[in-house]
């Protein structure tokens, strides 16, 4: 069980490295795909907004990445929970708030794999 866990882990720390990634560096063009339902002439002006959800989301990924090198077992497992949590919140907001796509793609995972957690 742990080992998937680790696994679901690392996977959704790479969605988020993919959120940084196209919420820093590629917002004018990933961003206008992804969020469709916003108007194209907002995509220039909200580049910085935009940028530092990016950011968020690197320091989301970071955390996870960091739950994996820990080697002390029990301290990975409680810095994966709270990065997971947080990811978890966050997505439960933003399918609230944003859209249900949210819900499925950010936080399903992570609720998925604190359960993983919880049962390792």
């Amino acid at each position: 069980m742990e080992t998937a866990a680790k696994i679901l882990s690392a996977l959704v720390a790479l969605q988020h490295l993919y959120f940084l990634y196209f919420e820093m560096f590629a917002w004018e063009t990933i961003g206008k795909r992804t969020f469709r339902s916003l108007p194209a002439h907002l995509f220039e002006p909200t580049k910085v907004l935009a940028a530092n959800q990016g950011l968020y989301n690197g320091f989301l990924a970071a955390g996870l990445v960091w739950s994996l090198l820990v080697s002390d077992g029990e301290w990975s497992k409680n810095i994966a929970l709270f990065f997971l949590g947080c990811v978890a919140v966050a997505g439960i907001y933003g399918g609230f708030s944003a859209s249900k796509k949210i819900f499925v793609f950010q936080a399903i995972p992570a609720l998925v794999a604190i359960v993983l957690w919880m049962l390792s």
